[in-house]
């Protein structure tokens, strides 16, 4: 009896040490992929310093209905984002970790979301390993760390579906009631957070929850359960939630639904006016990019889950709710004549816990395929890794530290899988050799810390206009009278945000004076008779670009400002 005893009390310490552990290193990886380097480099693209503006106007003009970018209305997004923004920058003072703190939020409640839904489903093995996959997927990583919508739209959507779950009785276990009682909650939640996702994007919420849960109810002939989501409950709280805003809007500006409804939802997708065109097939390879490092553990899921669903000839509820989710999304946009990578994220939560199940549920009977394709990817990546350095110095402004970088991050991908691919283990292993599968995360979170010198080595200048601004500051030029000429779209955006005034563009056709932020040396050809242009000192090394007053030439003057000898 004493031995027995001494025996559970080493084993109950040993289980309580390793959910400390591994709680520590699910804390540690969350942390590390979703709120590290959130600052490290400055508003990029067109997207986020537009949507920064427009959630810093709300923030000082208190005006929390319509959105405004430069002081005009601006309807391409709906404002939950820009609320969000808003207040972080009310908390935390204006900066880009705030603004990109909601997608960071965002990532997270989804995360803790599906874990819930695996925990239920599956168990806590499963639960845990989707703690450590999902956050470190390149889709994940990367649209947590942008100032966007797609992460919050993805998020909202996420939980909807987890509740959906429910709703459908598909967390139904051996310890729930044999009578079925109405999921108050879950329909209340339901409900709630698909009204957060029509408010994250719009109306494409409920068409990618409808038709998920449509081929659900197609596939399995449960179309009773399915209308359980129709309930009064959730019907009153999505009304509640979603709108208010909407009528507001509209109720104080005429033109929203025109071109909020028509314009950027209807013609975005059913016309190629906004440029974003694509093959069908466009999202296959973004799939593949989004789930790295894990894309080849995704792709022997696809495989040998197949063959063992041929086998079987039968599915279980949960998966071809799990499948028919993703499916859906990627068909719908994959249909749509405006195409971009982000328009599936609301896939990528589904997908890893569907390669996570088959993980633990197949390895034991697949376990050398499994270590084969794994590993095998792995080597395959450390090979990229010598492709990069030899590549890097043909690709425009790549430099040798960009080479290393880059294929230092491939290397550590690789690692990874190679790491999982040796160590993985069967459900009755030890707690050892699960730490040890679970530690092929580590190379991931480095490379993680090595992203921001990777993005900074491979541009020659701040792509953002955070440099920009700091040397117009420095040189004490109003903003006011700042033109610019030869600078991208998403970097005159930028340079907006950070000097608070929207910049105006050149045009030759009607020039002025002012100071002239130019790409180009040459000046004097392009600015009249009338005018003279003067460089002003300006660290190109920096910025990349040249600074120029433009001012009326007086009698005499050369066209470079200077006086005749």
């Amino acid at each position: 009896m004493t031995e027995t005893t001494v025996l559970i009390a080493e084993n109950t310490r040993t289980s309580t040490a390793a959910r400390i552990g591994w709680a520590i290193f699910i804390a540690a990886t969350l942390y590390v992929c979703y709120f590290s380097h959130l600052g490290a480099i400055g508003f990029v693209g067109p997207d986020e310093p537009r949507y920064a503006w427009i959630a810093r106007d709300m923030a000082e003009t208190g005006d929390w209905v319509t959105p405004r970018l430069y002081g005009k209305p601006w309807f391409e997004k709906p404002p939950l984002f820009y609320w969000s923004a808003a207040l972080c920058f009310k908390l935390f003072g204006v900066s880009e970790a705030a603004a990109r703190l909601p997608s960071v939020v965002s990532a997270l409640l989804a995360t803790l979301a599906m874990a819930w839904l695996a925990l239920r489903l599956y168990g806590a093995e499963t639960a845990r390993w989707l703690l450590l996959l999902l956050p470190t997927t390149v889709g994940m990583i990367g649209f947590s760390h942008a100032a966007a919508t797609d992460m919050p739209f993805s998020a909202m959507l996420t939980i909807a579906m987890v509740c959906a779950a429910v709703v459908l009785g598909l967390t139904r276990n051996k310890n729930t009631p044999i009578l079925p009682r109405t999921p108050w909650l879950a329909l209340l939640l339901f409900g709630f957070f698909l009204g957060l996702a029509v408010l994250a994007k719009g109306p494409a919420a409920i068409i990618l929850c409808g038709g998920a849960v449509f081929f659900w109810a197609l596939f399995t002939k449960r179309w009773r359960d399915a209308f359980r989501l129709l309930h009064p409950a959730a019907m009153a709280s999505f009304c509640l939630t979603a709108l208010p805003w909407y009528i507001l809007c509209a109720r104080r500006n005429p033109d929203f639904f025109r071109i909020f409804i028509i314009e950027h939802n209807f013609k975005r997708y059913l016309t190629p006016e906004f440029q974003h065109i694509q093959p069908f097939w466009f999202y296959f390879p973004v799939l593949l990019v989004m789930l790295l490092p894990w894309t080849a553990v995704m792709l022997w899921a696809a495989i040998e889950g197949g063959f063992r669903i041929a086998e079987s000839k039968k599915i279980s509820p949960p998966t071809l709710f799990l499948l028919s989710w993703p499916g859906f999304v990627v068909l719908f946009f994959s249909l749509s004549h405006s195409k971009l990578p982000g328009y599936i994220l609301p896939s990528i939560t589904a997908i890893c816990l569907i390669v996570t199940h088959a993980c633990i549920s197949m390895v034991s009977a697949y376990q050398r395929s499994f270590r084969f394709v794994v590993i095998t990817a792995g080597v395959i990546l450390f090979f990229l890794f010598s492709l990069v350095r030899v590549a890097t110095p043909h690709i425009s402004r790549a430099s040798e530290k960009f080479g290393v970088m880059a294929g230092l991050i491939m290397a550590l991908m690789g690692a990874a899988n190679i790491f999982l691919g040796i160590f993985y283990p069967s459900p009755a292993a030890t707690e050892l050799r699960k730490f040890l599968a679970a530690s092929g995360v580590i190379p991931i979170l480095l490379g993680v810390s090595l992203a921001d010198d990777l993005l900074s080595s491979y541009f020659r200048w701040d792509p953002s206009g955070r440099s920009l601004s700091e040397e117009i500051r420095r040189s004490g030029i109003p903003s006011q009278e700042l033109l610019v000429r030869a600078m991208g779209r998403g970097q005159r955006y930028s340079l907006s945000f950070y000097l608070h005034n929207e910049v105006t563009d050149w045009e030759a056709e009607h020039p002025r004076e002012g100071y002239l932020l130019s790409g180009g040396k040459y000046c004097g050809g392009m600015i009249g008779l009338d005018l003279t242009c003067v460089e002003i000192p300006f660290n190109l090394e920096k910025t990349g670009f040249f600074l120029y007053r433009i001012e009326r030439r007086s009698a005499g003057m050369l066209p470079d400002g200077r006086q005749p000898h």
